[in-house]
């Protein structure tokens, strides 16, 4: 049977295995809540994987698995306790929290969303599956970081939206591998840009700088919540969105080609930021 010390373990594995930057700015919390931010992220990357990474299986066996999945979550979640090497540490995490098992229905749902859907018209489209796969990241965050005000739940969304926009930016030509377009196709026709020819050309480059410009006015808003956050959780936070939105500025720095190579922020500068933020906590 998994121990509870041996199920966070697994969590914070599968987040420093997938979870780079997530992982690296969670060394900035106290060590009481660090193993909670990871078991949230396994679960996350548990549901993904079902969808994106059983190998050779089809449709249907997805969804039953994502199905089973989720099932078998909230019936644990119901009795309190779980013996899956992941779950049991994310239902100790909602217990411990109180947290609101609706952000996982909605989660599940836009999980159960990439199974069928291959593109979004509009961004409002966009923005209803954000809602659940990344929006609802930043409210069930929020708890565990806790904010001295409410008003913090909609810059911790924003944020949240941030992240996702920017890793559809980043992860255009791996999507399209998967047969999916993040990208709403209003924006595709407004600009006569096409990511399936895999060309950087001049209405590419002004589609991507539009991209890019709304996600930055996330990020702006998503500013306006640190300092709503105690100054442990503020640092994390603080961390985590400069180092993700400088994969927006590699990508803008490249003219936006995410064709030739996935932009991303190398191992060396994400030990500098977030060394440079543990020394500041020691000067203060």
């Amino acid at each position: 049977m998994t121990t509870l010390d041996e199920s966070y373990a697994r969590c914070r594995a599968l987040t420093k295995a997938y979870g780079t930057t997530y992982y690296a700015s969670t060394y900035l919390l106290p060590r009481v809540k660090r193993h909670h931010v990871h078991a949230l992220y396994a679960f996350c990357r548990y549901a993904d994987d079902i969808v994106d990474d059983l190998g050779p299986v089809s449709v249907d066996d997805r969804g039953r698995a994502l199905t089973e999945f989720g099932a078998r979550f909230f019936d644990d979640l119901e009795r309190g306790d779980s013996d899956n090497e992941v779950l049991k540490a994310v239902v100790h995490t909602v217990n411990a929290f109180d947290l609101n098992p609706d952000c996982f229905r909605r989660f599940l749902r836009s999980m159960t969303m990439d199974l069928t859907v291959a593109t979004y018209d509009t961004f409002d489209d966009l923005l209803d599956y954000m809602d659940g796969s990344a929006a609802v990241i930043g409210e069930l965050l929020l708890p565990i970081l806790e904010p001295t005000s409410a008003a913090a739940l909609r810059h911790a969304r924003d944020l949240g939206l941030a992240f996702q926009l920017t890793n559809f930016l980043r992860d255009v030509s791996e999507d399209l591998d998967r047969g999916r377009v993040y990208l709403p196709q209003e924006d595709l026709r407004r600009f006569n840009a096409d990511p399936s020819a895999r060309r950087v050309t001049p209405e590419w480059q002004e589609l991507m700088t539009f991209e890019i410009g709304r996600t930055r006015e996330y990020y702006t808003s998503a500013d306006l919540g640190i300092p709503l956050l105690p100054a442990s959780s503020a640092r994390c936070v603080k961390t985590a969105r400069r180092l993700y939105s400088e994969i927006l500025d590699r990508i803008e720095g490249a003219d936006g080609d995410v064709f030739t190579s996935r932009a991303r922020v190398p191992t060396a500068r994400k030990a500098l930021v977030v060394g440079r933020s543990v020394l500041r906590i020691g000067d203060g």
